[in-house]
C-alpha cells in the first residue's frame, strides 16, 4: 500500500489519522497546524483537501459520527474549532460557557452522535452537546482523569484516573454508578470498551494492558482481568478493538514500532 498522505506530507508530528466513517476519505491532522483529506483509491490516494488553522497546533481531530464535521483540539488553547464539510466553513468555538479550563486537549465523541465530553483538567470532565457544542453537566473524578471512553451505546462512560482507578458514569443521570482500581496500574493511560461492549482494556505507564468483562467492572471493586498483556515495555498510549471485538491493538508512542496486535 502506498502512503495514505502521499499528496501531502505533514510538516510536523501527526497526532491523528482516521478513516472517514462512511466514505473512502482519510483525514490526516498535527502539529503543522492543519488538517488534510484524501480519497482512499491505493493508488494515488488524491488529496482532497487542507484546512490550514493559523497558530493552532492540533492536539486531536475526529470526524463527527454522521461524517458532516470534524472536531479539532490545540496542544495550547482553551478552544477548538469544527469543520462543517457540507458548507465547507472553519467555525471557531472560542468558549464554552461553564467551562472553566485553560487548556482543552482530549476529547472523546459519543458513538450515537449526541455527545463530546473534554476531559478538562483536575479530574473535570465536561459534557456537551454534540448538536449546539454547549455544556450540558460537569462531572469530577478522584485525581486527575487520563482518558474516557463512551460504552457502544452511549449510556456509560468510563472514565481512567491517572491513580489507575476507573470511574462508570451513566450519561443520562450524570452519576457515578461503580468504582473500580485496575490492577497493578501505577498511572493510568488509555482505555477502550469493545464494540459488543463485552470488554474493557486498560492501558498504564508500565505497559502492561488489563482486558477485563464489562460485567466484573460494573460489579466489583478490584476485579481481576482474563488477561495482562506484558508485550509492551513502554508507557501503553493506545488501545482499541476492531469493529468485531476479534482484535485488540496497544501500542506505545514512546518508542518506534510498538505496535501489537493481540
Amino acid at each position: 500500500c502506498p502512503p495514505a498522505n502521499q499528496e501531502r506530507f505533514a510538516n510536523g508530528k501527526l497526532v491523528t489519522v482516521q478513516f472517514h466513517p462512511s466514505a473512502q476519505v482519510v483525514m490526516t491532522a498535527g502539529h503543522d497546524r492543519s488538517v488534510s483529506l484524501f480519497q482512499v483509491d491505493g493508488i494515488r490516494n488524491p488529496k482532497i483537501q487542507s484546512i490550514y488553522l493559523e497558530s493552532f497546533p492540533i492536539y486531536k481531530a475526529r470526524f463527527s459520527v454522521d461524517g458532516e464535521q470534524v472536531i479539532a483540539t490545540g496542544t495550547h488553547h482553551s478552544m477548538f474549532f469544527v469543520y462543517d464539510m457540507v458548507a465547507g466553513t472553519v467555525i471557531p468555538i472560542p468558549k464554552v460557557r461553564g467551562v472553566e479550563e485553560k487548556f482543552l486537549r482530549n476529547f472523546e465523541l459519543s458513538p450515537d452522535g449526541s455527545f463530546m465530553l473534554l476531559i478538562g483538567t483536575s479530574g473535570y470532565l465536561h459534557l456537551l452537546s454534540m448538536k449546539t457544542k454547549e455544556l450540558i453537566s460537569t462531572m469530577k473524578v478522584n485525581g486527575r482523569c487520563t482518558a474516557s471512553a463512551f460504552t457502544p451505546d452511549s449510556s456509560k462512560i468510563y472514565s481512567y484516573s491517572k491513580e489507575g482507578e476507573v470511574f462508570i458514569w451513566d450519561v443520562r443521570s450524570r452519576k457515578c454508578l461503580h468504582t473500580f482500581e485496575d490492577e497493578g496500574s501505577l498511572e493510568g493511560k488509555c482505555i477502550a470498551v469493545s464494540k459488543n461492549n463485552q470488554y474493557v482494556a486498560c492501558g498504564s505507564s508500565s505497559g502492561v494492558v488489563n482486558l477485563y468483562t464489562t460485567d466484573a467492572c460494573l460489579k466489583e471493586n478490584r476485579p481481576k482481568p482474563v488477561k495482562a498483556i506484558m508485550n509492551l515495555v513502554t508507557s501503553a498510549t493506545c488501545v482499541t478493538f476492531n469493529p468485531t471485538t476479534e482484535i485488540l491493538a496497544v501500542a506505545s508512542r514512546d518508542t518506534d514500532e510498538a505496535v501489537k496486535l493481540v
